[in-house]
């Protein structure tokens, strides 16, 4: 299918040939009929992907912030990489659709095949033939509203929720400062609500549309245009002022935000819409007091997965206007014609003209507000696509309505999983396909498979990449692009499927990793499997089942730290001991962005679930033995964590997992005490051994080597030779097993014995 996508390090925009979409649980799949172009927020990401990298750094400082940290942690090398492989990915634009559903996943069943929707979100209602949308981001089109016009719903949910957040009364009067497509959208809501509206823009053109959706008068903010609305302003408020302001302009200019504080009466509302520069003027807003609001995208449930990929509502008791709610509402409001968004539509256009419509308001050869883009009709061989009309319109009498009854919506027979970016010639040269090849498949292509291990992959000639699967088309894209994979699909099963792979790398979130490990293996496959195994004793009771029953015990799990060159350099210069040891393991694993999905713990396990296993492996290799039982305690304020593992040869290893350090420090110091010597790795960049005699041992690196490069090299050796696996399987189970006993002993304030 056809997507448009922007490579944010080279500003370069393409349609690109994509693998469509799965019909996952919680959603549909929607056939896109009309996207629109959010002239504000799509043209700022665009124009800031043609900036050099200082003008990124520039533009996007909170991400300079967490560059800075990582190279704090993790050396300069790495992620100078990680940052440049980041950018050099194409990613999606467009968040607002109407388009018809054409398969139904579970838990969806409020839709049906052949409805019309509109959509929304930057995830899912992309400018794309083909996208799927959870059930919160999804609405039905009300019978009367053409598709065209419900293709505005999300951007006017933006307006509607930043018009709710003002709380307008009737007969008040409000200021709209940025006339752009929001603006004009929050114009036409404020009228609709019985507000007397005028308006600040720096185009003649946007200033007079608005008048003619009924504002009483607007202008530019040079001194003659503020005056003239300042003047009609007076007259309609009895000289009070503006009720409220509403922000709805970019750029980095301060004006606007001043303007605001000049119009505003006493006491005013003031809410930020846009994306523009808020220095408060404290003078001016503290003599006024001025009520300054953020309005938050499309409304209450934007940024919660639980409402957004769960599709747990809201309680409208106690939250009347959801974001879901919003886009219903403003639906409602077109198909009553209390708002009328036709005369905002600038322009319809083919997809594959995408290119020149955003050069063209980039470079600003096009003035318009409302820009459309149209998709060709559907092939007429595929299951649960529709008839369209000669010229792109759905039919009035299907309207409101299911449009193709009896369709099953099997809309996924034809997945192109050979589809290639025209992008693909860049990938590295593949060697060519011999016998002794292991052929790969991945599922899953995020950014430690991207930057960790496809990177070394590539480079090894008994390797074959054939298939990479991702739940995001372009993900896909994007990993063939860069490393040269055969084929790419959004469907798991094509790999597990595929006679082709012998080995399938599961790199996904925590939740699906068992599910794919016994998966795979029943499908007669070798497994490496990102860390965690899986998530409870019943899930890791399931894989040994698995193994057993089908004799495949080819399972590998990402434990790269053993594998590092100064772990292994630091074991062999501090000897065998020849009595119980003690080791510490200090982690400083810092706090997470509030959006991480490791914060979902209902679904992905603790964060130290999901990571301790890295730990206790390495005290394991360090040992030789197993470990017995776990004792785990926890600060009173959840951030801090200490784990106590006793070993079989009598051994005690202590974890120390802290969330609340300084993001300065390095990430992680062992040190290890026993038989008269004492050994510090530092961070993985510098070992160091005390020996009885006095002498000191020491090795440095410039940056950290975590042992993924032999990890992988050592799998490869090992499935490609019947070689044994380079983590004994009973080990793995056993770590596993620690890593959740973790859990059950703060649950129970015993330890646990294994």
């Amino acid at each position: 299918m056809k997507q448009v996508a922007q490579n944010y390090r080279t500003g370069e925009l393409a349609v690109l040939e994509v693998p469509p979409p799965a019909c996952r649980a919680g959603g549909v799949l929607v056939r896109t009929l009309y996207s629109l172009i959010s002239t504000g927020t799509e043209l700022m990401k665009v124009t800031e992907a043609r900036l050099s990298l200082l003008g990124k750094a520039r533009a996007r400082p909170d991400q300079v912030r967490k560059v800075l940290d990582s190279v704090a942690q993790q050396g300069p090398v790495a992620t100078y990489k990680k940052a440049i492989s980041t950018l050099d990915s194409y990613t999606p634009l467009g968040y607002s659709l109407c388009g018809v559903v054409v398969e139904v996943g579970a838990g969806a069943e409020e839709f049906a095949v052949g409805d019309l929707v509109a959509a929304a979100g930057n995830d899912f209602a992309l400018h794309a033939e083909l996208n799927w949308v959870p059930i919160n981001l999804c609405v039905p089109v009300p019978q009367g509203v053409a598709a065209q016009h419900a293709a505005f719903a999300t951007v006017g949910a933006i307006a509607m929720q930043g018009v709710r957040r003002g709380e307008p009364q009737l007969g008040e009067v409000a200021c709209v400062i940025g006339l752009g497509l929001v603006g004009q959208l929050t114009v036409r809501l404020l009228i609709a609500s019985g507000v007397r509206v005028v308006g600040i823009d720096t185009v003649p053109e946007r200033c007079r549309l608005a008048e003619a959706a009924g504002a009483v008068a607007c202008a530019g903010p040079d001194p003659e245009g503020t005056a003239h609305v300042e003047q009609a302003l007076s007259a309609v408020s009895g000289g009070l002022g503006a009720d409220q302001v509403y922000l709805a302009a970019g750029g980095d200019t301060n004006g606007p935000v001043e303007l605001a504080a000049r119009l505003a009466r006493d006491r005013a509302r003031v809410v930020d819409i846009g994306k523009t520069r808020l220095d408060l003027p404290w003078n001016a807003y503290y003599e006024k007091e001025i009520d300054v609001r953020f309005s938050r995208s499309y409304g209450p449930g934007r940024y919660d997965d639980r409402y957004e990929l769960e599709g747990i509502d809201y309680p409208a008791g106690y939250v009347r206007w959801t974001e879901r709610r919003n886009l219903t509402c403003f639906l409602d409001l077109l198909g009553s014609g209390d708002i009328e968004v036709a005369s905002l539509v600038s322009g319809t256009t083919a997809i594959s003209e995408a290119p020149d419509i955003y050069g063209g308001l980039r470079e600003r050869r096009l003035h318009g507000v409302g820009y459309l883009f149209e998709y060709p009709p559907p092939s007429a061989d595929l299951p649960g696509d529709l008839p369209a009309d000669p010229d792109g319109a759905i039919p009035a009498e299907r309207n409101g309505a299911r449009l193709a009854q009896g369709h099953t919506g099997a809309m996924l027979s034809d997945r192109a999983v050979g589809a290639r970016s025209p992008e693909a010639t860049s990938a590295p040269a593949r060697h060519p396909r011999t016998e002794q090849a292991l052929g790969v498949g991945f599922i899953g292509a995020g950014s430690y498979a991207t930057s960790m291990l496809l990177p070394h992959l590539v480079r090894e000639p008994r390797v074959q990449l054939s298939s990479v699967a991702t739940t995001r088309p372009l993900s896909a894209v994007n990993a063939q692009r860069k490393f040269g994979f055969e084929r790419v699909t959004t469907d798991p099963d094509d790999i597990l499927s595929d006679p082709a792979i012998d080995a399938v790398f599961v790199v996904t979130r925590h939740h699906s990793h068992a599910d794919f490990v016994c998966r795979a293996l029943q499908a007669g496959k070798a497994v490496f499997v990102e860390k965690p195994l899986a998530l409870t004793h019943g899930e890791v009771d399931r894989i040994a089942e698995t193994v057993r029953m089908t004799g495949n015990d080819r399972v590998m799990v990402g434990f790269n730290r053993r594998f590092a060159p100064l772990f292994s350099e630091l074991r062999g210069n501090f000897g065998s001991a020849s009595e119980p040891m003690t080791l510490r393991y200090l982690v400083n694993a810092g706090r997470l962005d509030a959006s991480s999905w490791y914060l979902n713990e209902d679904l992905e396990g603790s964060r130290f679930l999901g990571e301790g296993g890295h730990f206790i492996d390495v005290l394991t290799a360090w040992t030789g033995a197993l470990p017995v039982d776990v004792t785990a305690h926890e600060t009173s304020n959840g951030q801090g964590l200490h784990v106590l593992l006793r070993y079989a040869d009598g051994s005690l290893g202590a974890i120390s997992y802290l969330t609340d350090g300084s993001r300065k420090f390095p990430k992680e110091t062992l040190d290890i005490t026993g038989s008269g010597r004492t050994a510090r790795l530092d961070n993985f960049t510098r070992a160091t051994v005390w020996n009885p005699t006095g002498k000191t041992v020491k090795r440095s690196l410039k940056g950290p080597d975590k042992g993924q490069r032999a990890e992988l090299e050592g799998f490869v050796v090992a499935i490609r030779e019947g070689a044994p696996m380079p983590i004994d399987l009973g080990s793995i189970l056993s770590t596993t097993r620690a890593t959740i006993a973790v859990g059950d002993s703060l649950a129970s304030g015993r330890p646990v014995i294994l």
